[in-house]
């Protein structure tokens, strides 16, 4: 934010998809490796471009590299191997203090015995910024956060989600070209949670800047990125738009983190079809060693309801989880090869625990790749 021009850059409409014209850092990673020790390896050659302006978020489970990759985009950790370059300038041996990036960590690091205004303020007071222009850009980025009417108010005093705010606050008051965020939304209930990331997204939408968020929550990460990086064991494992990952994963450890729960071995594939643990699905699928069917794209009727076509198979019901607006059930399918169908509950009538059904697979809901 660069004083009043920034505060009339970010009025206006406040929709989500609406974007600023300002344009953030982009960043590329070359070759990025970081050991720990011999046999401790966080980071295995990591390449990735990410444009100026984009919501990237760097998935994956605990322990797979995700924190150190942004901790050494940061400057707070040195890569054993690899350049980092930020805007397009080699910063590999460039110390923290001196990139034009800025953290919001986890823990949100607030100094309880100084009030909001002082901790929004603290990184600009360091840098040396007048007093009169401190103040003015810390009022800017509090009514912009919607925080103004804290500014008074003693951080100890204040909830999780607004000590989340002042946490961004002190961030964006810097005017950061990249914001790098470590899953801080990961100690908030699962309401106020839900609320800040669409807050999160339109804040980056209207500011233009290059966001790097990491979580290892899968529908946060489809829920705010433009893209998404899938990591495991210091590997990117894909890299593409939220949808991707979900829709077409690129191998089953992708498949499985994205929660995708019918996975089956192909036993034999040819031109017309495949066969798997529950029977034959006819059509012209890709070659591949696995199938996933996602579950949202089958219907399940009574069994009487069923025809004699391919792709609809007998089952029995199993389980049944009821979701709001969806109903999940565990069918038992075949030789008794279980199989996840999440089926729409407005107008519908539920399948009650041990019917017999018919399931049928649209085959636009299989995805075939190699483990």
């Amino acid at each position: 934010m660069k004083g009043q021009a920034t505060t009339a850059s970010i009025g206006g409409d406040d929709t989500v998809d609406q974007r600023s014209s300002r344009q953030g850092s982009s960043i590329q990673l070359h070759g990025v490796t970081k050991r720990f020790a011999a046999d401790a390896i966080a980071l295995r050659g990591i390449n990735l471009n990410i444009p100026g302006g984009e919501f990237f978020t760097l998935l994956g489970p605990s322990g797979c590299g995700k924190t150190t990759l942004l901790r050494i985009i940061a400057g707070l950790e040195n890569a054993t191997d690899g350049e980092v370059e930020i805007g397009g300038s080699p910063v590999t041996d460039v110390p923290a203090h001196k990139r034009n990036v800025n953290t919001v960590f986890q823990s949100y690091a607030l100094f309880n015995h100084l009030n909001v205004a002082e901790n929004i303020g603290f990184g600009l007071k360091m840098r040396g910024v007048n007093k009169s222009e401190i103040k003015k850009r810390v009022a800017e980025t509090a009514e912009f956060i919607k925080i103004d009417e804290l500014l008074g108010r003693r951080v100890d005093q204040l909830s999780g989600g607004q000590r989340q705010r002042i946490a961004l606050a002190r961030a964006l008051v810097n005017e950061p070209d990249v914001l790098l965020l470590d899953e801080p939304l990961s100690a908030l209930d699962a309401g106020l949670r839900g609320e800040l990331q669409v807050e999160l997204l339109r804040i980056q939408r209207r500011l233009g800047m290059t966001f790097i968020f990491v979580t290892h929550d899968q529908q946060e990460a489809m829920v705010m990125s433009d893209r998404v990086a899938v990591l495991d064991d210091g590997r990117i494992q894909q890299v593409g738009p939220p949808q991707d990952p979900y829709e077409h994963p690129e191998n089953l450890f992708v498949a499985r983190f994205m929660g995708h729960q019918n996975l089956f071995e192909i036993k034999a594939q040819d031109a017309e079809g495949l066969e798997t643990s529950f029977g034959r699905l006819s059509g012209d699928f890709e070659r591949g060693s696995h199938v996933l069917i996602r579950p949202e794209t089958m219907t399940v009727a009574a069994a009487e309801q069923a025809e004699s076509a391919p792709n609809v198979f007998a089952a029995s019901v199993r389980e049944r989880l009821y979701r709001g607006h969806v109903a999940e059930y565990t069918l038992v399918v075949g030789d008794g090869t279980e199989i996840v169908v999440t089926a729409n509950n407005i107008g519908q009538p539920m399948m009650e625990v041990g019917s017999e059904v018919a399931v049928t697979v649209e085959t636009s809901g299989v995805v075939t790749f190699d483990a």
